[in-house]
This record gives structure tokens, C-alpha cells and sequence, in this order.
């Protein structure tokens, strides 16, 4: 009979770079207690890295040796399985845009889910929940524009915003017109004024 840890990690080679491994989708395996027995004995002995509570990945084999999975393959395979929308923080999004020259030390991300933290390796991973508002044009430019607004503030938004108004392109606009509904007032008013 095959070990279930054994079992585990051949279950495992399947998932591409960066998907989850949690207990319950490995119940088809054993009895929840061994699995979650065989998964903490396989993070002890480094077949497993423990993103967070109930939650492993695979590390990553190459010929220069062992690495943790790459965040954005984390944060994509995070949003695919959770439905979740998951976008980069205002400070990344403002440094991005040319609006600071701040490079952000932390790897912080929004998200519609729950707050949490993700350990791959050493590095620390933030999901931070954000209001739906903050969200919106999630993988358009148009979006990045709103979360780096919001993260620079009142004082400075509108300044800001026709900053970066000039590199916009005529559709980038009207997605950013379109959204200042969803605004809070002191980001819809100069955003609305904005100029094809």
C-alpha cells in the first residue's frame, strides 16, 4: 500500500505553479485527520511550503535547486479557485503610474475576500479586503488609475489625476469617466470633470 503522504505528492505534481493545496480537496485520499497529519509531516520536511493555516503549495524544482512558487502565479491561481477579485495595492498601482517613485518593500494586494496573509517562503504576501469601489476596472489601466488615487488621498487626487490624465488614452478615459458612480464623492467629482 502507498504511503499517503506518497500519495499526496503525486496528487500534487498535477497543479500547475502557485495552486492551493488544502485538506479538503484531498478528503478522496483519507479520513481528514491523516491527510492533515500527512500535509504538516510534508511542510516539515520541506515537500511542502504552509501558506497560511489549511492551505500549502508545491515548491517549485528547477536545475538551480528549490524556490517557492512566484506571487503572481500565487495571486492568479488564488483568484481562479476562489472567485475573488484580486488586484495590486493603490501604492504599487501609484508607483506603476509614475505618480510616486516609492517602490513598495511589501507585496500587499487587494481583494474582494477575507484579509489574510500567504507565506511563500520568506516572503510575505497580503491580501487585504478592500471596498468594491476600490476594485473596479480590476485589470484595466483605468482601475489602476482609481487604486492609486485612492491610496495618494483627497490632498492630493486631483493633482494626481491630471497627472495622469495626459498618458491615458481616449478609451482609458471614458472606462474611468464611466466608473465615478461607484466613487466616493471626493474622487467622482474631478474624475467626472475629466475631458475626453
Amino acid at each position: 500500500m502507498i504511503a499517503l503522504s506518497t500519495r499526496i505528492l503525486e496528487v500534487t505534481k498535477e497543479l500547475p505553479e502557485g495552486a492551493p493545496i488544502a485538506a479538503k480537496a484531498l478528503l478522496h485520499l483519507g479520513k481528514r485527520a491523516a491527510v492533515d497529519q500527512a500535509l504538516s509531516r510534508l511542510a516539515e520536511r520541506g515537500k511542502l511550503l504552509r501558506a497560511r493555516r489549511g492551505v500549502y503549495l508545491r515548491p517549485v524544482e528547477s536545475r538551480f535547486g528549490v524556490r517557492a512558487p512566484s506571487v503572481e502565479k500565487v495571486v492568479e491561481e488564488t483568484k481562479a479557485r476562489s472567485g475573488e477579485t484580486i488586484v495590486s495595492s493603490g501604492a504599487a498601482a501609484a508607483n506603476h503610474l509614475g505618480l510616486t517613485t516609492q517602490v513598495p518593500v511589501r507585496q500587499v494586494y487587494l481583494t474582494s475576500g477575507p484579509s489574510r496573509e500567504l507565506h511563500l517562503g520568506k516572503q510575505v504576501v497580503q491580501l487585504k479586503h478592500a471596498p468594491l469601489w476600490q476594485l473596479t476596472l480590476a485589470n484595466r489601466r483605468a482601475g489602476e488609475v482609481v487604486r492609486a488615487l485612492a491610496w495618494l488621498g483627497p490632498k492630493t487626487a486631483e493633482r494626481a489625476l491630471r497627472s495622469v490624465s495626459q498618458k491615458l488614452t481616449p478609451t482609458e478615459v471614458r472606462e474611468l469617466k464611466s466608473a465615478a458612480s461607484s466613487l466616493p464623492t471626493w474622487l467622482a467629482r474631478p474624475v467626472s470633470e475629466l475631458h475626453v
